[in-house]
């Protein structure tokens, strides 16, 4: 599978909590590069500390620069759309938020109302995977 695939076709895509595909130093000398599967413990060629997968685990901070692009984004959105999510890790929770504020309309689609809920223009509890497919299609037969 190519990335644009792993990617559902998105072609321009902030990675809040990273990617799994890549590796990064756990040191500060900063090397991010593709994980090649291999039976050793990945080496960062730089510096020689150990490699770690580039995503952001429980207790750490999203990018700086991802969550600043990300609320840029949402704020500038006509239609915002909160997919699956509980509504409660913060700061990505406040994407929604943040493009309701500049007056987008909010798109829920949720096995359940979440906190969120209350501030949705439209709420539609199901499976995501059911109801995507004809969300795309009367989204594309706009256009």
């Amino acid at each position: 599978m190519d990335d644009l695939h792993n990617r559902a076709g998105s072609l321009d895509v902030i990675e809040l909590h990273g990617n799994i595909q890549r590796v990064k130093c756990t040191t500060s000398c900063g090397k991010v590069e593709t994980w090649e599967e291999t039976s050793e413990v990945p080496v960062c060629p730089t510096c020689g500390a150990l490699l770690r997968p580039d995503v952001v685990w429980f207790g750490e901070q999203l990018p700086r620069e991802a969550l600043e692009r990300a609320v840029e984004e949402a704020r500038s959105y006509d239609i915002f759309f909160s997919i699956g999510t509980s509504g409660l890790v913060q700061p990505a929770a406040t994407l929604a938020y943040a493009a309701k504020n500049r007056g987008a309309l909010i798109v829920e689609v949720n096995l359940e109302p979440i906190s969120l809920s209350g501030k949705v223009d439209f709420g539609l509890y199901c499976k995501a995977g059911e109801i995507l497919p004809s969300l795309v299609q009367i989204v594309w037969l706009r256009n």
